[in-house]
């Protein structure tokens, strides 16, 4: 497992201070998603996982402990070199989608390419062919369905081919046939060879899931067995 580990966060902490008050919102976060792997994080409300995606992500900076993927280390760099190395090697899916609501599907999409720095592996046209959308290129975001929208966030976060694909609740507010869709794409894509690491509340992320990680109040407790991957579809209810 170690010579196919993509992704590796060692011991990350990430504190928020608000006056004399002082907020623990990760405590010692350690994992390790491989490729090919796809990786659930569940857990209630406020107990850090969408810190932890941002941190993962290089979007925000832990107070301690690092982030690495491909033994490239992406944490406690410049924000410059944080959006450059997450542009060339990591997909972020996040909840409020990734697209910017002046421009095109396809030119989203061509806009997170030209964030790469070099010549995409796949066109804009290809990719939206391969989440079905081929025919909506042009279209504004608020032009798009739910469902839509879930795909073609999907399609610009899969821009650069990336080797990490981080999800924030990709199917919080999609039906069951669409959420379906949605985690069939994302397997697809650790079938391929991409390291797919999932924050959600959805029983059927984590049914896919190859292993589960419960969050609760900013610290992990791995999920690998049947039973615990039971518990943690019991949680997340």
């Amino acid at each position: 497992m170690a010579d196919d580990t993509v992704l590796t966060a060692r011991e990350l902490y990430r504190f928020y201070r608000a006056g004399e008050e002082e907020t623990l919102a990760l405590r010692g976060v350690s994992l390790r998603v491989g490729r090919g792997e796809t990786l659930a994080v569940v857990g209630p409300s406020g107990s850090g996982k969408s810190t932890l995606l941002a941190c993962l992500a290089g979007l925000d900076e832990p107070s301690g402990g690092e982030v690495r993927v491909n033994g490239v280390r992406i944490s406690h760099r410049p924000e410059t070199e944080r959006a450059r190395l997450r542009a060339r090697h990591i997909g972020v899916l996040l909840q409020t989608r990734n697209l910017l609501p002046h421009m095109s599907v396809r030119d989203n999409i061509r806009l997170a390419q030209r964030a790469a720095a070099g010549k995409p592996a796949v066109s804009a046209q290809e990719l939206l062919g391969q989440v079905d959308l081929a025919e909506r290129a042009h279209a504004l975001p608020r032009q798009l369905s739910g469902g839509e929208l879930a795909r073609a966030g999907l399609a610009v976060a899969l821009a650069n081919s990336p080797e990490v694909l981080l999800a924030d609740e990709p199917t919080g507010e999609l039906d069951g046939e669409t959420e379906q869709v949605i985690l069939t794409l994302l397997r697809d894509r650790a079938a391929q060879g991409c390291a797919v690491l999932i924050v959600t509340h959805s029983a059927e992320a984590v049914r896919v899931a190859d292993r589960v990680i419960r969050l609760a109040d900013g610290r992990t407790d791995s999920a690998p067995t049947t039973s615990d991957r039971q518990e943690a579809r019991d949680a997340t209810g």
